[in-house]
């Protein structure tokens, strides 16, 4: 025949127990716990075991000797069964009336409840300045009828007026030597020389 075996998860917790086993360590003051750390409500009067951190029922909450319940480590049901012997039947002084525990409760969400999640600001990152070849280079863009080949445009230009810098400059030449008035329209070119129209032999 096979066995089956199985694993004994945590039991139930139970607020009241018919344990008169006493733990024999100190007895807990409930003034040396924080507000979040127990409860002093008489219907689920429970506090947070010191030994093992889980929640933990408070048996004989208004005798003379409340304690803590018999407990194991692990969740009810879920973890596995590992009872808390130094925590487990551990007497409780109760010096904190359920009034100024909810009162220190309240500070204690009043105080937390204004706190405002830190902004961290990061510092934005340097760039080093361009020269100012590069920054006309970046800004500037070849126009529609200046197509770019992948050279800056500022070298497009300064190449085409190098190819056309002599007779730019010939044009001026000539309007500088123009008489004053204004030149009719559809006229042709005022003569810069004096013509000397040769005589035909006769």
């Amino acid at each position: 025949m096979s066995t089956s075996t199985f694993e004994r998860t945590a039991r139930p917790r139970r607020s009241r127990t018919r344990s008169r086993t006493v733990n024999g360590r100190p007895a807990l003051a409930l003034s040396t716990f924080k507000p979040h750390q127990f409860d002093l409500r008489p219907a689920c009067a429970s506090l947070v075991c010191p030994d093992c951190e889980t929640w933990v029922p408070i048996t004989g909450f208004q005798t003379r000797e409340p304690k803590v319940v018999p407990h194991d480590t692990g969740r009810a049901g879920k973890d596995v069964a590992v009872r808390c012997r130094l925590g487990s039947n551990r007497l409780i002084i109760i010096d904190v009336t359920v009034k100024k525990w909810q009162q220190r409760l309240e500070d204690g969400h009043a105080q937390t409840g204004h706190r405002c999640p830190t902004t961290v600001l990061r510092k934005p990152t340097v760039v080093p300045a361009s020269a100012v070849s590069q920054i006309a280079a970046q800004k500037q863009t070849p126009a529609a009828d200046e197509p770019g080949d992948g050279r800056p445009l500022w070298l497009l230009r300064k190449l085409r007026w190098a190819s056309t810098e002599s007779a730019v400059r010939d044009t001026d030449a000539r309007r500088a030597q123009l008489p004053d008035g204004e030149a009719p329209l559809g006229a042709p070119p005022v003569p810069l020389k004096t013509l000397h129209p040769e005589r035909r032999a006769g």
